[in-house]
């Protein structure tokens, strides 16, 4: 009986010991959850206060849209952002539409590739000041082995209007539909006589898409050639002439023009766009993709 007794007693024991134990642990899950909870708390208020600290705004940027379907601007926009806390919002059109948008106050900061029209926009008071920012070159490609791979411009539109070939022009004021009539106007030629002179009206690489359904020969910037020759059967025909240089220029808008230009905004996006650091960034696109840079930075011509 007595044995009995002891074990009863020294069962009630060690179930109250486990039931303490248990408690025990209970409540230390409970802090540690509590811990857990106050410190994501913590760290999302801090998150959360940093982004309204270095959130600024938007710009407008209005650009070409050689630099929108290179992939350019995709590779280099995060890094302003980051950097200044102005995040973009890209207006890719023909060069002569984006200077109309300047002219219009609709953007805040030009990415444009027609230095004649640049200047002519600066000296109507449509804008601040152009700076160089980086160069590439134009390409002719069309059907492969009908024109030999050459270096002369002039020669290669000759032949392809003498010989009626078909052209797909962008016919849309950019830059490239720029360069492209200043070669047929060099060669007093008038290319709408060619009866397979074709207008696009579109970016460049709708363009190109459309030289390949065409079987047409068309003018391209580099780098959306580059971009794009993996879904066509076209190849270059010329390239390397001096004449097919493609400057790029960044221009803040006049202020004056409206009320709701962001002047500090257009200004921190050049001084961005202009660094050593962007300009190394803007050197090394494409290098691992293509085996070369799509873009020569240029910034230091300004000085």
């Amino acid at each position: 009986m007595k044995n009995k007794i002891i074990l009863i007693f020294s069962c009630i024991i060690l179930i109250t010991a486990l039931s303490s134990c248990s408690n025990a642990k209970k409540q230390s899950d409970s802090q540690k959850t509590e811990g857990t909870t106050e410190s994501s708390t913590k760290n999302t208020s801090t998150e959360t206060s940093v982004s309204k600290t270095t959130r600024k705004g938007k710009i407008i940027l209005a650009t070409t849209t050689s630099t929108q379907d290179s992939g350019l601007l995709d590779e280099l926009l995060p890094d302003f952002t980051k950097k200044t806390g102005w995040e973009v919002d890209t207006i890719a059109v023909g060069t002569g539409e984006a200077l109309k948008m300047g002219e219009n106050g609709e953007a805040d900061v030009l990415l444009v590739h027609a230095k004649a029209k640049e200047e002519a926009y600066i000296e109507a008071g449509h804008g601040l000041k152009r700076f160089d920012v980086m160069y590439n070159d134009f390409v002719v490609v069309g059907p492969k082995g009908e024109i030999e791979n050459n270096s002369d411009a002039q020669a290669t539109f000759r032949t392809i209007f003498d010989n009626k070939d078909a052209f797909v022009t962008r016919g849309d004021e950019s830059g490239t539909h720029t360069k492209e009539l200043s070669i047929w106007k060099n060669l007093n030629i008038t290319p709408a006589d060619n009866p397979n002179y074709i207008s696009a009206g579109q970016g460049m690489g709708a363009t190109l898409l459309m030289a390949e359904e065409k079987k047409a020969y068309t003018l391209s910037d580099r780098a959306t050639w580059l971009a794009t020759k993996s879904k066509t059967d076209m190849d270059i025909i010329c390239e390397k002439d001096k004449q097919l240089l493609n400057y790029y220029g960044v221009i803040a808008v006049n202020p004056e023009k409206s009320s709701k230009i962001n002047a500090e905004g257009a200004q921190d996006f050049i001084n961005w766009i202009l660094s050593d650091d962007t300009q190394k960034l803007i050197g090394d696109f494409g290098v691992k993709e293509y085996g070369e840079s799509l873009f020569t930075p240029n910034a230091a011509a300004n000085k």
